[in-house]
Parts: C-alpha cells; structure tokens; sequence
C-alpha cells in the first residue's frame, strides 16, 4: 500500500506553480538546505521530477541523473546558490516545501503523528525551523547519528504544515484519519455506555467535528451564523457529547431537533467545499 508520505510528495510534485521563477528558486533552495550540495539522492521518483523541472525552470540544464538500484541521483554542475533572506511567506512556503520533498517524510495519521525533514547540518535545521515557528507551527530540532531533524509530533501542526506547503488534499485525508482517530480516543476514555449507544455517538461525533474541521481549514468556518459557530466550537470540545446535551450546553439552551437542524447547516457547507 502506498505510503502518506508518498501520496504527499507526489501531490506537491504535481504542483503547477513552476512560472514564478522566483518561487522556483527558493524551493530549489529548500531541497539544497537538506543535501547541501549539488548532488541529490533519493529513492522517490516524485522527488527527482520535481528537483529536475526546478533546475530547468531555473535555467539551469547541466544536470545528469542516474539510476543505481531503487535510488536516483541527481547531480548538477552549476553552482547554485542559497539566498539568505526571505522576503514573504510565499517564499517562506518554497523553501519549507522544497526541504520537505528533499529530506521529509509523515507517517499515516491512522497509527500515529509524526513528519521529519532531515538536514546535514544545524544551520539549515535552524533555518528552516525557524520559518516554520515565525508561522506559528511549533516545530522542534533534535540530533540524531551526526544529523539535524526538524520533528512534528502534534496532529494539529502537522495538519497546518501540510497546508502551508500546499498540499491541500493530503490535508483533508489527514484530517478525516485524524478526525477518526482523535474522537475514538476521548469517546472511549469518557463514555461509558453500551456498544451500540457508543457507536452511534461517535459515528455522528466523527462526521461532525471532520466537517467543522474542513470549514476552518479552508477558511469557511466565518460564513457560518453565530449560533452555528457556538454549536460547532461546543462540538469540538465535547465530541462525546449527545445533541441533547450539546443544546443544553448552549448559551440559549435549544432543542434536540434545533441542534440538529444546525449541524445539518454546517454539513451542506462542509460537502460543499468536498464536491467543488
């Protein structure tokens, strides 16, 4: 079975944004920040792809690369070299996204959180790491056999991390896995009750917090009315909690069917952003 960090570098790999020749060069840039040479090795097919049209985006076509076993090599001539500063975020974002298709990989969220980039050496870690919390995604670097890792272990930053290098399906797969996974847990660690009585709660739980989820990923969550909004923040922190007891739990306390007449509101605008 594929692998997420698979699925990931081949959707970043697909990305069509190569025209702005200055973005082109500080995710080519991301990618020397972790071999920190001219000369790339990766056993990922999507990795090279993606190096290779960033080096001819860039103008640069001394390149070679060479198959030996299951890794690919690339190696270029030209002396490429490494800007020191980063004028906005979407410079920020290349450069973050170049380091991960360099040197990064994320385990599938259904086992647990966590996503690596691997560097050669501390300064480029640090650099890296610290565009990564300057955009509030609370990273952290840690030596491991003569090498610099920047780690996430939070569902929560990794979520933010995949969408700040513009992986935006890889974030909605994340996030149901997440949504899943999280919900189990707190619905098991709080409720006590039958099986069928728990299944029930968390199966309508597990949907609802995914789709508030999505609304705040994609920015769609201030279109809601202010009482869906209350609703959905109550949802978020009682996934356990029955509508019954999220109407009671409102600042004007409502029905059963008035709470679900609103998280049918918040579900239309959440599969209308899954089916555009």
């Amino acid at each position: 079975m594929e692998s997420f960090s698979k699925s990931v570098k081949e959707e970043l790999s697909k990305l069509n944004n190569l025209s702005d020749k200055n973005l082109v060069k500080y995710e080519l840039q991301g990618y020397l920040l972790t071999s920190n040479s001219n000369k790339f090795v990766t056993e990922n097919e999507y990795n090279i792809n993606r190096f290779s049209k960033l080096l001819s985006n860039t103008g640069t076509d001394n390149y070679k690369i060479e198959i030996t076993g299951n890794k690919y090599c690339i190696t270029t001539k030209e002396k490429i070299e490494i800007s020191q500063e980063i004028n906005n975020i979407e410079e920020a974002k290349a450069i973050v996204r170049g380091s991960f298709m360099g040197a990064g990989s994320i385990t599938n969220p259904k086992t647990k959180y966590h996503l690596e980039i691997v560097f050669q050496n501390e300064e480029n870690a640090a650099k890296v790491n610290t565009i990564l919390n300057y955009y509030n995604i609370n990273s952290k670097i840690l030596k491991r056999n003569n090498k610099y890792i920047i780690y996430l272990k939070d569902g929560e930053d990794i979520s933010s991390f995949l969408a700040f290098i513009g992986a935006n399906s890889s974030v909605l797969q994340f996030e149901e896995n997440r949504v899943i996974r999280d919900v189990r847990n707190n619905v098991n660690r709080i409720v006590n009750c039958e099986t069928a009585n728990l299944n029930k709660v968390i199966n309508a739980s597990v949907k609802q917090v995914n789709d508030i989820k999505l609304l705040k990923k994609m920015n769609k969550f201030k279109d809601l009315k202010d009482g869906e909004k209350e609703l959905a923040e109550l949802r978020l922190k009682n996934p356990e909690a029955s509508l019954t007891e999220l109407g009671k739990m409102l600042e004007k306390p409502i029905s059963k069917s008035g709470v679900n007449h609103r998280m049918k509101a918040i579900e239309e605008k959440a599969n209308e952003l899954r089916n555009k």
